[in-house]
Order: C-alpha cells, then sequence, then structure tokens
C-alpha cells in the first residue's frame, strides 16, 4: 500500500528520489503525470491501464471529459527508476507542479504525488478542514472512514 510522506529533494538534473516502500509498490517503471492539483501523479503500470482506458471511454463531444484526457494523457511521461532509486522529471512537469528545490513525496493508496513542499503544507495544514466550505463538507457524509 502506497502511504506516508517523504521530504526529498529535486536535484541539479531535475531527478527526485522515489522511496523505497514506494518503489516496491510502483516497480521499476512507472507513470507520472499532472495532478490534478498543483502537484504531480505516479502511477504503477496496471493502474495507469486503467485510467487509459477509462479516458479512451470519454466522448469527443464532452468538453470537459477532453479537457481531462488532455491533462492527464498529454502530460503523461513513463519513468524508469535509476540505480539510486531516482526519476527523472522533465523540466515541463516540474515548471507545472512548480518543482524547484524542496519536494513532499505522498502516498495515497494507489498512487504518489509529488508536490512543491511549501504547497504541500498549505494543503495539508492542520486547519485543512476549517478551510472547507459547507458543500465541500457534505460531500464527504457518509464516507466510512
Amino acid at each position: 500500500m502506497l502511504i506516508g510522506e517523504y521530504n526529498h529533494t529535486v536535484d541539479a538534473k531535475g531527478r527526485v528520489t522515489i522511496p523505497a516502500k514506494f518503489r516496491s509498490e510502483l516497480g521499476d517503471r512507472f507513470v507520472v503525470t499532472r495532478g490534478l492539483e498543483d502537484c504531480l501523479s505516479a502511477y504503477s503500470f496496471e493502474r495507469w491501464q486503467r485510467i487509459e482506458n477509462n479516458l479512451k471511454s470519454i466522448s469527443l463531444t464532452n468538453k470537459a471529459g477532453m479537457k481531462l484526457t488532455r491533462l492527464i494523457m498529454g502530460n503523461a511521461i513513463e519513468c524508469e527508476v535509476d540505480r539510486m532509486g531516482r526519476i527523472l522529471i522533465t523540466q515541463a512537469l516540474r515548471s507545472k507542479a512548480g518543482l524547484i528545490k524542496d519536494v513532499v513525496v505522498v502516498g495515497l493508496g494507489d498512487r504518489i504525488e509529488i508536490w512543491d513542499k511549501d504547497k504541500w503544507e498549505q494543503v495539508n495544514a492542520p486547519d485543512a478542514f476549517d478551510n472547507m466550505t459547507d458543500e465541500e463538507l457534505e460531500k464527504l457524509e457518509g464516507l466510512e472512514l
């Protein structure tokens, strides 16, 4: 299971270390793409196949669906873990997620996210639930946690 958070840095060549615990779940090769917020998401090839199949089923006339498809598939790259446990993230993806130096790699069950450390601290602030609207909180109602 992919859980927990780990602090790392982006090196001068744009590489980020992926924790060994996450590599054992994702494999030596996996897909990284833009997340739906200001981060990157990484998926095992097995999970990526399901995402790709779901996106392929979206009608070309569904503008929101096509926008999502472009965002996720159009920005996807295949990453291979080097012998030091790092992956190379393209400059384009680093720019889109604001990854410059300090990053946090977060496990979210079936994927990992890579965040700029300052952005992660804002999203994961102690008062994160306090800033949610009533509508957002209602959408969480009924979840068994």
